[in-house]
């Protein structure tokens, strides 16, 4: 049953989700259990005396037939209410849980849909809450067109505008080609590292005969290889960015296709990576710091990536960082540099090291084969710190740490003048206490 489409109606009770949301359910169990039972035989341990066909069935049909139970009845108990005040969720079987999410708290609300769902014409609509640990709750499944109404229905109320409609004033900033995705990735240093290993590992093989020896170097590599082509390529396919009245939208992925909404005031920090290769090509990658997302991040939860352009020009990438943090600039600055004494903490790496700010934001820069440039806002600084170990203090260094939430951005002075790292700790606290005020 489709979300009430009126702002204003009275309130809907009993909601349920789609019923082929326990097929969905069922598939995703298969995938796990052949993706456990591939892993087994990899490392040779397999099931048993069962045959590696036999135990691809076995694992395919119990993990379907399990799926398939768990996810019918997760649905036979599963409704959803949404009245005045708050989206209310109520599920269990033998324990019944009720969750609330007052309107209020709502920071944003995503659509995710997997390769399954997503051939069902279905779709998993994520509500982000203020707070850490906790602060999502998922309903899974609703038709493509329901979960699209019901989070314009909840953004609207979130944002106490009956009137509102999000997704209608929404303008397409930038595409990113699937074909530089894929030049990107294959460019990348660490695929060119894991792709000439494998080569490597391979004519070794096969010149020395040693087939079983070195496939143990062989397959972490390749599983390396698959990896950064599913992260970069599958995931980022057809990287969409929007812009709307309140934040940011990305759309993306080949199988798997996923909505994630950045509010303009989540956003924490930036950082502009550059590595070796791009840098000849004037490519960089946008990272975000968004408020609230660290913990989906160290779940591995693609949905919730970094990610805000895989891959840009720079004047594009200026554009973008303009957009989330204005008057924020890494050019024409005073800059505060590592001094050379700091060598023995990087021998090569220490020239590229700098700290500097604007009236905007705080700027740090570091890296020799990939740079990194860390930019966060004063008015999202948490803390700063000092901090100095045994050898920064006879070396005269310290660091100096702009705290933000955790995430890919890391404000950090590493290794400065003991004097200009102070200083700057003292300048960060001033700026952040103005911008706030």
């Amino acid at each position: 049953m489709a979300p009430d489409s009126d702002v204003a109606a009275p309130e809907a009770t009993g909601l349920r989700t789609h019923p082929l949301t326990a097929v969905v359910q069922g598939a995703l169990w298969a995938a796990a259990a052949t993706a456990g039972l591939i892993s087994s035989l990899v490392t040779g341990d397999g099931w048993g005396e069962l045959s590696p066909l036999v135990s691809l069935l076995v694992a395919l049909g119990g993990g379907l037939v399990l799926g398939l139970l768990l996810g019918f009845v997760t649905w036979r108990f599963t409704r959803y209410v949404i009245d005045g005040t708050e989206l209310r969720i109520n599920s269990g079987v033998l324990t019944k849980s009720s969750r609330r999410i007052p309107y209020e708290r709502i920071q944003s609300v995503d659509i995710a849909q997997p390769l399954v769902a997503r051939l069902l014409g279905l779709a998993e609509l994520r509500v982000e809450m203020a707070g850490g640990k906790d602060s999502r709750t998922s309903l899974r499944f609703l038709r493509v067109a329901d979960a699209h109404e019901l989070r314009r229905v909840l953004l609207s109320r979130a944002h106490g505008d009956a009137t509102t409609t999000p997704d209608e004033h929404r303008a397409v900033f930038t595409v990113v080609p699937p074909e530089r995705v894929i030049l990107g990735t294959i460019l990348s240093l660490d695929f060119l590292v894991a792709a000439v290993g494998s080569v490597v590992l391979v004519v070794t093989m096969i010149w020395f005969g040693q087939v079983v020896v070195l496939l143990g170097g062989v397959l972490p590599l390749a599983s390396w290889l698959a990896q950064i082509v599913a992260r970069r390529v599958v995931q980022q396919w057809d990287f969409t960015l929007s812009r709307g009245e309140r934040g940011l939208r990305i759309e993306r992925g080949l199988l798997s296709r996923t909505s994630q909404t950045i509010p303009f005031a989540r956003v924490q920090g930036i950082a502009v990576r550059e590595p070796f290769v791009w840098r000849r090509l004037g490519w960089q990658r946008l990272e975000v710091d968004v408020a609230g997302y660290a913990d989906r991040e160290t779940e591995q939860d693609d949905s919730s990536s970094s990610i805000l352009l895989p891959i840009a020009d720079r004047v594009l990438a200026a554009a973008v960082i303009e957009m989330l943090i204005p008057g924020a600039r890494t050019e024409d600055l005073v800059r505060t540099r590592a001094p050379r004494r700091s060598w023995p903490f990087a021998p090569v790496g220490w020239r590229n090291r700098w700290i500097a700010a604007d009236r905007t934001a705080f700027i740090a820069h570091e890296g020799w084969i990939e740079r990194r440039t860390s930019i966060v806002p004063h008015s999202k600084t948490q803390s700063v710190e000092l901090r100095q170990g045994p050898l920064q203090r006879r070396l005269r260094v310290a660091t100096v740490e702009v705290h933000t939430p955790k995430g890919p951005v890391d404000a950090d002075g590493r290794h400065l003048d003991e004097r200009d790292a102070r200083a700057a700790l003292v300048a960060q606290l001033e700026r952040a206490r103005a911008s706030r005020t």
